[in-house]
């Protein structure tokens, strides 16, 4: 029953996840965005409260999150499911590589606290999981979606419409491949070797699974040193000869007891005698890993800043994107310090932006975290689905009306590609699709009136929202682009 009802969970949490980076119209995020917001880093980065979820599940019943909640624990076990289906399971107890778990961890907080978006990006499950969806499942998703779209206009049908299918970013695609190929190898061959050996978020929580009131135990007097529960055991830690398991690697999955033919393994909650049993090494160990545990909690909560951005992207063919020097962030996220040190690179604002503006940072300080441009689309004012569905709070939640009054930058006008003087026709495509009218067109020789008209900006009116360079004809780069603000106004 148990391992029914953690499965049904997990199916349930995991579909609902994918769902949200696959897709593209937003209608999933009205319902399920909440699934995204309990994931235990995204939780601590947005709301301590939220954390409290996965930590007390912890407490009460062991690393049930991972196998559970997290969609990369839940992955692997679909993963070594589909290895191990219908044959004998190739798993044995392995010892925890202690030593390599809590450095891992160690490295973490260092960058966490240090606002080092990126490292924390690769390391967190929730966010390697996003980019692997983001950049490898979302395009076949979108790929399929357009056959179908195809099939139903031959039929007058508009059940469906196309949407473009395109590498937002070519660094970010290489990494989702090398993190795929990493998850699956380890799973397919060792289970939960990854989640139980690199993930920080699992040693982390297995650091608290030691205090955990209910957990899996095996009853001495029934057990006959068969073995089968080792060798279903994917998290690798049942030790049948001391008939002992290892709480902070065991994810509760259930796959022991319903191995067991003699009803030697159960779940409940954890004796006296078992406590007692606890040499004092693992007692330092746990120690150790409590403190770690604690102290990444109380950074987080330390880490909430409130200021404000904007931003927006889009495309236009042949076009490329200009040199900014400072880059745009999207409305909501303050400033570009708050980005870094909120944002986890999970990649869910990307993968729904339905403007084509985000697409993943190349900075090597802030890689695969949120960044603007403009050449396959503008940040629509009335856009606000990425500060909607944010689970960190790097990109705070506002209203369309809030959007309208920020500015993330200002608009640059470059004379030398203007192509009313270059090409002397007329133009005025930025000012006529400004939304904010910041840009108003006025002869290029004040005392002559028939001059080629040139745009004249007002930034204290620009928002920055990219409408002017998306629809800048001018090649390869554009009269007029966005320079962003290090820290976002309200205007």
């Amino acid at each position: 029953m148990l391992r029914k009802i953690r499965t049904t969970l997990a199916i349930v949490f995991f579909t609902g996840i994918t769902l949200l980076f696959l897709d593209f119209t937003g209608t999933i995020h009205r319902w399920l965005h909440w699934m995204a917001h309990i994931q235990l880093v995204p939780a601590l980065l947005f709301n301590a409260a939220l954390a409290l979820i996965p930590l007390l599940l912890t407490l009460m019943f062991g690393r049930i999150y991972c196998s559970v909640i997290c969609p990369l624990g839940v992955f692997q076990d679909a993963v070594a499911w589909l290895h191990n289906h219908g044959r004998k399971r190739p798993y044995s107890y392995s010892k925890a590589i202690s030593w390599l778990r809590y450095t891992i961890l160690g490295v973490m907080i260092v960058a966490f606290v240090a606002g080092i978006g990126s490292a924390v990006a690769m390391l967190e499950p929730y966010s390697a999981y996003g980019r692997i969806a983001s950049n490898l499942f979302q395009p076949l998703w979108q790929f399929g979606n357009n056959v179908l779209a195809n099939v139903a206009e031959r039929m007058d049908s508009y059940a469906f419409y196309t949407t473009d299918v395109w590498i937002k970013s070519m660094p970010t695609f290489i990494i989702a491949i090398a993190t795929l190929l990493t998850v699956v190898t380890l799973a397919w061959r060792s289970g939960r070797t990854y989640c139980n050996t690199i993930c920080p978020v699992g040693t982390l929580l297995g650091a608290i699974s030691r205090f955990s009131m209910m957990k899996i135990r095996i009853d001495t007097d029934k057990c006959r040193n068969c073995g089968s529960c080792a060798n279903n055991c994917k998290a690798s830690c049942i030790d049948v000869k001391n008939h002992a398991i290892d709480p902070t690697r065991c994810v509760v999955c259930g796959d022991c007891i319903g191995k067991c033919s003699f009803g030697a393994i159960s779940f409940g909650k954890a004796d006296s005698q078992e406590k007692k049993k606890e040499n004092d090494t693992k007692a330092r160990e746990s120690r150790r890993s409590f403190l770690l545990a604690t102290t990444l909690a109380a950074t987080s909560a330390m880490a909430q800043e409130k200021k404000k951005v904007d931003g927006g992207l889009a495309k236009i063919e042949n076009k490329a994107a200009p040199e900014r020097q400072t880059p745009l962030t999207p409305p909501g996220s303050l400033s570009a310090q708050h980005m870094a040190r909120h944002c986890t690179g999970c990649q869910l604002c990307v993968a729904a932006c339905p403007n084509r503006v985000l697409r993943p940072s190349t900075e090597l300080t802030k890689l695969m975290q949120p960044m603007m441009s403009y050449e396959h689309g503008y940040c629509r004012p009335e856009c606000t689905r990425c500060s909607n569905i944010c689970p960190t709070g790097a990109i705070r939640k506002i209203t369309p009306s809030d959007k309208s009054a920020i500015q993330i930058g200002h608009a640059v006008w470059i004379k030398k590609n203007c192509v009313p003087l270059t090409d002397h026709v007329e133009c005025g495509n930025c000012a006529r699709h400004c939304p904010t009218g910041a840009i108003e067109m006025v002869p290029s020789e004040p005392d002559n009136e028939q001059s080629p008209k040139i745009p004249v900006i007002n930034e204290t009116r620009c928002i920055g929202c990219g409408a002017c360079e998306n629809l800048c004809p001018a090649r390869p780069f554009p009269a007029i682009y966005v320079e962003g603000h290090e820290v976002h106004k309200t205007i």
